[in-house]
């Protein structure tokens, strides 16, 4: 498999880059999103020269999904890069309050300075970033209470940057998921695309279906096999016509439809109806 066989970099992602260093300058903060479920490989390595000059809060974002226990080490790796770091479910109400809260914390010493030049009051402006599909979008709709920036369980809804008002005290930039244009190891495209970060058109989703398969026999035994009625130690092949026969996936004279049976895995992962699955932990070469 070559490393970039799950790449999604459409042109537009190119101009996107250029738009956001244009607003990079009425920046405070840089608000980056991540999915709890692969907060290395949701990570875009692009975003840490983009914001290397401003305050920096990472949100850990679908932590509904993920493995409490690994979210926990997460946010400890966090800390050591000196990031302060928010664990939530974007379309929970009390997120407002949370990224409020913490945007005052991690901007205090600007607002200090704004204060002793008499200037009091002045909203902080927080770029919102992250690459596609993680939350960015629904993040800002439930800080504002309405629907001002569009959302979709899939890549590339936002398509140019856009500054949204809240009464939270914070001005919002909403910009386009960002992926880079390679990605060097393969197990990044795959755990991208097993989120749905890139866009599913573009892959071959039995092939997906089967890697997500061996990623969840290694990380989590057991799950799979309950959750199919099918042995353990059964193949990647059986596994998904066990998918199919317990979702009625059938093709006419009684075969599973393997494709719809990928579709039903993907879905049951993406969904959290395999459990709350993380599918990495900090390294020691991060620590």
């Amino acid at each position: 498999m070559a490393g970039n066989d799950y790449g999604w970099y459409p042109g537009h992602m190119t101009k996107s880059i250029r738009a956001i260093r244009e607003e990079l300058k009425l920046v405070d903060l840089c608000i980056e999103v991540l999915d709890a479920r692969v907060p290395l490989s949701s990570r875009n390595p692009d975003i840490d020269e983009l914001a290397k000059d401003k305050y920096r809060l990472i949100v850990l974002n679908k932590s509904d999904l993920a493995d409490d226990k690994k979210t926990a080490l997460w946010i400890e790796y966090f800390k050591t890069l000196n990031i302060e770091t928010l664990v939530l479910c974007a379309k929970e109400k009390k997120t407002s309050d949370a990224v409020r809260k913490a945007s005052m914390s991690v901007c205090r010493e600007k607002i200090e300075r704004d204060k002793k030049r008499g200037i009091v009051g002045r909203p902080i402006r927080a770029m919102v970033c992250g690459i596609p599909n993680v939350g960015k979008s629904t993040l800002i709709n439930t800080i504002t209470g309405r629907a001002p920036a569009k959302t979709g369980n899939k890549p590339g809804v936002t398509r140019s940057n856009q500054w949204v008002k809240t009464s939270a005290g914070i001005d919002l930039l909403d910009t386009p998921g960002l992926l880079w244009p390679k990605f060097e190891d393969k197990t990044v495209g795959l755990k991208l695309a097993s989120i749905g970060s890139v866009n599913d058109q573009v892959i071959n989703l039995n092939q997906l279906a089967g890697e997500v398969v061996v990623m969840m026999k290694e990380l989590y035994p057991g799950v799979i096999a309950s959750r199919y009625d099918v042995s353990e130690d059964t193949s990647v092949s059986e596994i998904i016509k066990g998918a199919g026969i317990r979702n009625g996936l059938m093709l006419k004279g009684g075969d599973v439809d393997m494709g719809r049976a990928s579709e039903a895995i993907l879905g049951d992962f993406r969904s959290g109806k395999l459990g709350k699955i993380t599918l990495e932990v900090p390294s020691q070469n991060e620590q």
